[in-house]
């Protein structure tokens, strides 16, 4: 009987930190709990179905108004080919009236509509700078185009990612209810066997501690799913709530060698493809500068007319009086500007050297991109192995659980092994969870990087991954 009541008092401040720590405003708790159980509408996303839901955001919609305007640009570009027609009329009608006095001739007068209308019509039969203008504006649209395809690969990725860890923070929410099952199972038996007085006040203690703990680190991931939801349904511009998959799995296998995933990503990358792209603007900007001082050959003719009615500059006006010309000329046009101070010539060195940059630039590009994908290989074989020791890892904590329990329930342990223990499974569950993560992203990224295609079967060379037991080819999925 002391020793209870010692106990009592010197675990009372200790008591009364638990109970303030575990405290929680209801406020916030309802909250959370509300969101979470907020039904989802019809709308269900997949992990397939996110290429085509990505159509709809909105940085995506506005790089394809880009590839529509630089195609209107190379159509523009593309019209300097063919002949341009002008239309002009000075006065339509004109009404011209006044009098010219003169004190030794007779005083005119004039009374008189008219209209001048003329029609002009250009044709560039050599024109240097047409053939560059067409070919950079046909090389900005392809540039266009593949920055639109970028965009789209780089935001599937980015969704993806989102998706992953959406799943993922619904799975420690899982493993964090499990844990907490745990600890109240702990704190039933301590407070069991301090009832049947072969149990202390500071394992009571220790188990309410646990439990806070858990409860604590429960709505932190609670949190962590209802941001990471948010943020999947930004990149998908999805208003109000949604449907999906909550369950983690393996999205398929990587039967693709290193040399082929390099070989295969720096061939088809649409970034490498804009780097040599922009080399030959370069070029093409060069090459116009120079043409500027080549002569320019054109066809023009112009055909002019004049219709009158009235009198000009008579003694008496008749308004009856009418007239018309016409003329129509037909020439050969000549342009040369042979010297402008050396102008065009150091434009040109400029953008040779802007095109020698470029080059650089592809290089660089090239390695980084080389780079990441032999990153993205091997963080893969990482995770695999990651994958396989977390499951083995699991099954022994559970087991070590099941023994501590029963250790603790004879006497011959303490509740602090039996915690150590429930700790230690659930961080086995913790790196299954992170390792599935991490290597569907290794997957995605490979895809990303190399246009290579994720596999929904395991295959390799004879099957020796199929028939090893510790073989990502055995995982469930």
């Amino acid at each position: 009987m002391l020793r209870r009541v010692i106990n009592s008092i010197l675990f009372l401040p200790l008591a009364l930190c638990i109970k303030s720590t575990s405290a929680q405003p209801s406020e916030t708790k309802n909250y959370i709990d509300a969101v979470l159980k907020e039904k989802p509408n019809n709308l269900f996303v997949s992990y397939r179905e996110i290429e085509k839901i990505i159509l709809n955001n909105q940085e995506l919609k506005s790089l394809q108004k880009l590839v529509t305007s630089a195609n209107f640009n190379l159509s523009s570009q593309i019209a300097q080919r063919y002949p341009s027609l002008d239309f002009q009329a000075n006065g339509l009608p004109k009404y011209v009236a006044g009098k010219n006095y003169s004190n030794k001739s007779p005083t005119l007068k004039t009374s008189q509509f008219s209209a001048n209308p003329s029609i002009n019509i250009k044709w560039d039969l050599i024109d240097p700078l047409r053939g560059s203008e067409i070919k950079i504006a046909k090389l900005n649209y392809n540039i266009a185009k593949n920055n639109y395809e970028i965009k789209k690969k780089d935001l599937i990725q980015e969704a993806r990612m989102r998706y992953h860890k959406y799943q993922k923070s619904y799975q420690d929410i899982q493993n964090k209810k499990f844990t907490l099952d745990l600890s109240i199972t702990s704190l039933n038996n301590a407070k069991a066997k301090l009832d049947a007085g072969i149990g202390t006040k500071f394992e009571v203690l220790e188990a309410e501690t646990q439990l806070s703990r858990d409860k604590q680190s429960l709505n932190e991931k609670k949190i962590e799913y209802e941001i990471n939801k948010l943020s999947l349904k930004e990149i998908l511009n999805i208003k109000g709530n949604f449907n999906t998959n909550n369950q983690q799995n393996l999205m398929g296998f990587w039967n693709h060698r290193l040399n082929k995933n390099i070989n295969e990503g720096l061939d088809k990358n649409l970034s490498l493809k804009n780097s040599l792209l922009q080399k030959s603007i370069k070029k093409n900007q060069a090459n116009s500068f120079l043409s500027q001082n080549k002569p320019n050959i054109y066809i023009s003719n112009t055909f002019s007319s004049a219709f009158t009615k009235g009198d000009s500059l008579s003694e008496i006006i008749d308004s009856e009086e009418s007239g018309s010309n016409y003329t129509n000329t037909i020439s050969l046009n000549f342009a040369w500007s042979i010297f402008n101070g050396g102008q065009n010539k150091k434009s040109y060195k400029s953008k040779i050297a802007d095109a020698e940059a470029q080059e650089y630039s592809y290089k660089n590009l090239k390695n980084i991109l080389t780079t990441n994908i032999n990153k993205a290989y091997l963080n893969l074989k990482l995770n695999e192995g990651k994958i396989i020791s977390s499951l083995k890892e699991i099954e022994s904590s559970k087991e070590s659980v099941r023994l501590a329990r029963l250790r603790y329930d004879v006497g011959i342990s303490t509740l602090k092994d039996v915690l150590i223990r429930q700790s230690e499974l659930s961080n086995a569950k913790s790196k299954k969870i992170n390792a599935l993560y991490n290597y569907n992203l290794n997957l995605d990224e490979l895809e990303r990087l190399t246009f290579l295609e994720i596999s929904k079967n395991c295959e390799s060379n004879n099957n020796n991954k199929v028939k090893d037991l510790d073989s990502i080819c055995n995982i469930p999925r």
